[in-house]
Order: C-alpha cells, then structure tokens, then sequence
C-alpha cells in the first residue's frame, strides 16, 4: 500500500484533511478505518461526511452496526461500527454486500474481523496518537 500521511494537531486540522483524502481519493468508496479506541475514528469520519455534505448528525452506529446517512451530492453513505461483533454471521445478518457494492461511500469502523469480506480494493485510514495527542492520519489503497 503506498500512503500518504498527515498530522491533525487539532479538530480544526480535520476539515482540511478530510477534504484532502476525499480529493486524493476520488473514485474510492469503502473506507475502513484502524486505530485503538478514542483516537478519533468516528471524529475523522464526521469531518469527512461533513465535506461529502451529509444532511444528517453523524455519529457511531455501536449498537445498530450501520448508520446511513444522506449525501446532497452522493446519495446515501452508509457508517459501520463492528466493534461488538461477535460472530461473522452478524455481518451476513445486516446484508453486507448490499452496502459494499453499491458504489455509495462505506465508511467501517472496526473492520478486523470483516477483513475477508471487503472488495479487492479499498482505502485503508490507519489512526495513531502521538506523545503530544497529535493524530497521525496515514491512508491509501489496499488492493489483492
């Protein structure tokens, strides 16, 4: 995967980051995003929707595992979270292929055990925090 990579030293960075990922990445429409619990997953994702001009309050989907939301632009857009799957069979439950290859932008937080199930190419956000509380955006294409 080659990536690019930006540091967001505050919530006012993330605009123009999220912006820049999205221009980056045009033609991209599953994104899945790694990072430990509270390093700002479901904040990059509100910054990156409110770019896309969604009309809707966008926060985590924990316990219905997907939200959907409603792009001016780009139709629906559709927010995962399978931190509290369990089984695989969950995600079959929900009618993953539905969402995933409907070429609406799919943003997936948590996507470890969903793995196998993605298409042969998406964008992969990876978020770490550094001694200074600085976010360290890396993402690019991942492709089998």
């Amino acid at each position: 995967m080659t990536s690019k990579r930006v540091v967001a030293k505050s919530l006012k960075d993330l605009p123009k980051i999220a912006s820049a990922i999205l221009a980056d990445l045009s033609e991209e429409r599953i994104f899945v995003f790694n990072a430990k619990m509270g390093a700002g997953k479901t904040t990059l994702i509100k910054s990156i929707c409110k770019v896309l001009k969604v009309q809707e309050i966008v926060s985590s989907p924990t316990f219905s595992l997907v939200n959907e939301y409603t792009s001016e632009k780009f139709g629906p857009v559709f927010h995962f979270d399978f931190y509290r799957i369990k089984k695989i069979d969950e995600v079959y439950d929900i009618g993953y292929e539905e969402y995933l290859f409907s070429d609406s932008y799919c943003f997936i937080e948590w996507p470890e055990l969903i793995m196998d199930l993605l298409p042969e190419r998406f964008v992969q956000i990876d978020i770490a925090v550094d001694e200074n509380e600085n976010r360290i955006i890396q993402y690019g294409i991942v492709e089998d």
